[in-house]
């Protein structure tokens, strides 16, 4: 089944990307799709509740948490793209390592999701470019993973000296640079400016939705993941909802779904499928009444 990726990348309605962590820690689902056939069958139900694309991560990238090794990260990996492909499924690798997203290219799968934005491994955006039919999310972080480098990372990464919105623009778009002259191609990129990474709180991460017209303008398609962060919670408190509930952040993160599909953005990565299909279903059709 040959899959038209220039269409992924171009799509006119936000798309919905659903999370399938292979992980031991993640901190709503650790544990739960380590087992193969688990991850399988989590993967085949998410796209049955309407998952465009399935973003498959085998390393928790949650504060705290430790570097798995590269052969188990492989494995993980490889597993689940191998038992998804004939499926017909659209896969997204979430990974720092060229390795890891230089094996599952060859597998199959179609998209990179780079959280360290090209800055922890420099190879990776070789290796997309390398790939020209696939796709390179790069998204802005300044933490990365504790043992990533030999060190823990920075605490003060979340201190933005100017402001946040133009802070994380200008990095942001400075990774892009350095990506295009690693050969990615534009036509091969997708931004995300990382709510919850390096940007803990409500002020950091909400100035960033509201400023997403920036991002769009930029004219590279821009991925939202603000499923169960802990700032989506924050919020629920604020607004006098007392200990959150999963469900609770789920139905949150539907309903900021719907708000990134109003605006456009190109897709939102979350863990509730059905929950945030249902919303950006509503998000796309207002934006296309808005826009008659």
């Amino acid at each position: 089944m040959t899959i038209d990726m220039k269409a992924i990348h171009d799509s006119d309605r936000t798309l919905v990307m659903g999370v399938l962590n292979i992980t031991e820690d993640s901190s709503s689902d650790g544990g739960l799709w380590l087992d193969p056939a688990k991850a399988k069958a989590h993967g085949e139900a998410m796209m049955k509740d309407g998952a465009d694309i399935i973003d498959i991560g085998a390393e928790s990238t949650r504060p705290g948490s430790k570097r798995v090794s590269e052969e188990d990260e492989q494995t993980r990996v490889l597993g689940a793209v191998d038992a998804l492909i004939p499926e017909g499924a659209v896969l997204s690798i979430d990974t720092t390592r060229a390795s890891v997203a230089r094996m599952a290219l060859e597998h199959g799968a179609q998209i990179i999701n780079d959280v360290s934005g090209g800055r922890l491994d420099r190879e990776v955006p070789h290796v997309v470019a390398g790939h020209s039919e696939s796709l390179y999310i790069v998204q802005h972080w300044r933490g990365w993973l504790a043992g990533s480098a030999g060190d823990v990372p920075d605490a003060d990464t979340s201190v933005y000296a100017n402001d946040v919105v133009d802070d994380v623009y200008d990095e942001l778009m400075k990774q892009v640079d350095d990506v295009l002259q690693a050969g990615v191609a534009p036509s091969q990129i997708i931004i995300d400016p990382g709510l919850g990474f390096s940007k803990p709180s409500v002020e950091h991460n909400f100035p960033l939705m509201v400023a997403l017209e920036r991002f769009n303008s930029t004219g590279y398609p821009v991925l939202i993941g603000a499923s169960r962060k802990r700032f989506v919670g924050a919020a629920l408190a604020d607004a006098g909802i007392d200990e959150p509930s999963m469900g609770s952040k789920d139905n949150a993160t539907a309903a900021i779904s719907a708000l990134c599909a109003e605006h456009g953005v190109w897709a939102v990565r979350v863990h509730d499928v059905a929950k945030s299909r249902d919303a950006v279903a509503i998000g796309n059709a207002w934006r296309a009444f808005a826009n008659v």
